[in-house]
């Protein structure tokens, strides 16, 4: 059976893309309190985590994540109310829309054909 995956990205005229990345992102950081682990796991570095991050923040009215300075009480990070509202609703987008597609992505793959002994 051909295994299918569907990846949304959500174009918010020049100002934001909000797709996988950013949403495998954000629920790292809710998941691990870290966006450093966060990023690790996702295999990006630090730099590269936290450049994700200021871009959310700075597209929406209200941060999305939050973070804390390490030191004697530790750092972290964390989803703020709104950016666990734009996660969820990322992922139902993505879900109903999964959902909606089920059966013309089995047409699809219906025709495809065997690519398992080719290289």
């Amino acid at each position: 059976m051909t295994s299918t995956s569907l990846r949304l990205r959500l174009l918010f005229d020049d100002r934001l893309v909000l797709g996988p990345g950013k949403a495998e992102l954000l629920s790292g950081i809710a998941a691990t309190g870290s966006i450093s682990a966060a990023g690790r796991a996702m295999g990006m570095s630090y730099k590269r985590a936290w450049s994700l991050v200021e871009e959310l923040n700075a597209a929406f009215a209200t941060p999305l994540v939050v973070s804390a300075r390490g030191g004697a009480g530790g750092g972290g990070a964390s989803l703020t109310e709104t950016g666990q509202t734009v996660l969820d609703a990322y992922r139902s987008i993505l879900a109903r829309t999964e959902a909606a597609c089920a059966e013309d992505v089995a047409r699809i793959s219906a025709l495809l054909c065997d690519m398992s002994g080719r290289k």
